[in-house]
């Protein structure tokens, strides 16, 4: 057990005697990284939250973790199409946005983080989209080929309602 400090000594004396004494005992003699400079020393760029990037990196997380729920699926929303990019089917591609569409009504129904306005994905929409990148694609055949599940895709001069989403953000 570490001793206590004697009552009528000073606190800050105690404390300099003991580091002292076991200096000359060498407790602090062949330490790891004794001779090397502080990690982040000297940088002029120090906030209050550089520990906790630092912490992110050297263990391998990325940032997203950190972010609010309503955060993420706008993220999401907005990277649907290169996430359906290299799907291999239209039940693929539907999926994928069913997944997405099930998190926005779950976050829908129970808002947690910051109120941005996040609608469902039109399936249909995405599914056309990513038609015409493989038909559009190097090596692809017709769009029939790439159809598998059977459901017939919306013409394409029908006009499609834009979300209000969109509308709202559409100049930033």
């Amino acid at each position: 057990m570490a001793e206590r400090k004697p009552a009528g000594v000073d606190f800050e004396s105690w404390v300099d005697r003991k580091i002292r004494e076991a200096t000359e005992r060498g407790e602090f003699e062949n330490l790891p990284g004794a001779g090397k400079p502080l990690p982040g020393a000297g940088n002029p760029y120090h906030d209050e939250n550089a520990w906790l990037r630092d912490y992110l990196r050297r263990e391998g997380v990325s940032g997203d973790a950190m972010l609010p729920p309503s955060l993420l699926l706008r993220r999401d929303v907005e990277r649907l199409p290169e996430t359906v990019r290299d799907a291999g089917s239209e039940a693929e591609v539907r999926s994928t946005v069913t997944e997405l569409n099930r998190r926005i009504v779950d976050w829908l129904r129970m808002p947690a983080g910051p109120q941005i306005p996040i609608a469902p994905v039109d399936a249909d929409e995405v599914v056309r989209e990513w038609r015409d990148n493989v038909a559009g694609a190097p090596g692809a055949t017709t769009a029939e080929t790439v159809r598998d599940s059977g459901r017939p895709g919306r013409d394409e001069h029908t006009p499609t309602a834009v979300p209000r989403w969109r509308r709202i953000f559409r100049g930033r």
